[in-house]
């Protein structure tokens, strides 16, 4: 359904919208009218797939965080049984199969992040944590397909974006990924049977499956229940959410530390710092509004607040200001005792890419390239903070802040400026 010219009522759906938290709603009137009901409750799934989640999370885990704002009862659902499978929205091919051991230890990981952002407790709008392979587990093969099978048709299956691509390139979908879809439909039965949960929510890329969780509840349980869909955050440039060239942004501070996590925000591109405290922060949307109005110089102070906003929400504010401080210091060379050199390199190389290991030389930070690869391959070498671990890893213009400046560091103590300059 359309949401042109939707007006919520309900303080939920207020909120979401003005930060640019909803893509698609299945009912958009009925979810206003039950998101203002005395308790509404709402789940989101995440499967166990490695031992933290990450930045391409939080637009999940902030949709909670606004639900329990509003008043709801956030249910997290862990992906205990449905990891054994693999979701396949949205992958090219089919996932590595998980032991139950592995998917456990990444349960114990994963349960961390969420008690930064919810409050979790007995009381009526306190969220609680679920494990689906408590009753995914016991489900008999036979009894589920002839109770539930039949309310899924092939027909509607295969249109799903991620089956119809896999079949269009000939790529292998699996029987077992075929299922998938099935068990996050009868998690949404479950929840709605046994903890009267009626939203479900999720990524873009879950529309099918949330859609097809929603009819099963109305087939099964006569119930009317609600999908919505937060959108794909990419970032100004293009590039998906979270990635960077030490690849993801991890929650856990074991995997990603407060001051690696407070610099990938302060890294923010100029034209995504607004939109970015509105998805990532409390910031209230009013403040949000003079804040992004900032111009030259002044962005560069928008974009440490997002940065002190989103790592106090993760860590707290003493690691927040903690890290802050740190990354101050680096930068101004403050923290090495000496001062930090600058290379100029134009803007059109930047474009193309240009290869850290040869930055590293042009730098003065190695004498070789071949210094600069096995710097690289020891986990010595950092571009803006970031670990580079990838020997053909490049320095692009996205890596620049607003002053056109990034930060190359060799060990602990060498760092270096790169200026890109447009040659004339």
């Amino acid at each position: 359904m359309s949401l042109d010219g939707f007006k919520p009522r309900s303080a939920f759906l207020r909120d979401m919208t003005a930060r640019g938290h909803i893509y698609q709603i299945t009912d958009p009137e009925g979810l206003d009218d039950y998101a203002a009901s005395e308790v509404p409750t709402a789940y989101i799934g995440f499967d166990c797939t490695a031992p933290s989640l990450h930045v391409g999370h939080m637009v999940q885990i902030m949709a909670l965080r606004r639900f329990q704002q509003a008043g709801g009862k956030p249910i997290v659902l862990m992906g205990g049984g449905t990891t054994k499978i693999g979701d396949p929205t949205d992958k090219e091919k089919s996932r590595p199969i998980l032991t139950v051991e592995e998917i456990a230890a990444n349960m114990a990981g994963i349960r961390r992040a969420f008690e930064s952002y919810l409050r979790f407790g007995n009381g009526p709008t306190d969220a609680i944590m679920l494990n689906n392979a408590d009753w995914l587990d016991g489900l008999g093969y036979i009894d589920f397909l002839r109770d539930y099978g039949r309310h899924f048709t092939i027909n509607t299956m295969i249109k799903q974006e991620t089956v119809a691509r896999r079949l269009r390139n000939e790529e292998p979908y699996t029987f077992l990924e075929f299922n998938y879809m099935l068990l996050q439909s009868y998690d949404f039965l479950e929840l709605c049977r046994k903890r009267a949960c009626r939203l479900q929510m999720g990524g873009s890329d879950q529309w099918g499956n949330i859609v097809n969780g929603v009819e099963l509840c109305r087939r099964v349980a006569d119930a009317h229940s609600f999908g919505l869909t937060t959108p794909l955050i990419t970032t100004a440039s293009g590039a998906k959410m979270g990635k960077t060239v030490s690849g993801a942004v991890w929650l856990n501070a074991d995997m990603r530390s407060p001051y690696e996590y407070w610099q990938f925000w302060r890294n923010t591109e100029d034209a995504d710092v607004g939109r970015f405290l509105r998805l990532f922060t409390d910031v209230p949307v009013e403040e949000i509004a003079r804040l992004e109005a900032a111009t030259g110089s002044e962005i560069n102070a928008v974009k440490a607040r997002l940065a002190d906003e989103a790592t106090t929400l993760l860590h707290g504010a003493a690691a927040a200001a903690e890290a802050r401080a740190a990354a101050e210091a680096v930068f101004s060379g403050g923290s090495t005792g000496e001062g930090m050199p600058t290379f100029e390199v134009s803007r059109d190389k930047l474009k193309d890419g240009l290869l850290i290991s040869e930055a590293l030389v042009s730098a003065g930070l190695c004498t070789s390239k071949s210094e600069a690869r096995r710097a690289i391959k020891a986990a010595s070498v950092r571009l803006n903070a970031e670990t580079v671990t990838d020997e053909g890893a490049l320095v692009r213009e996205s890596d620049l802040d607003a002053d056109g400046l990034a930060r190359l560091s060799m060990g602990r103590k060498r760092h270096a400026r790169l200026k890109a300059v447009q040659e004339a």
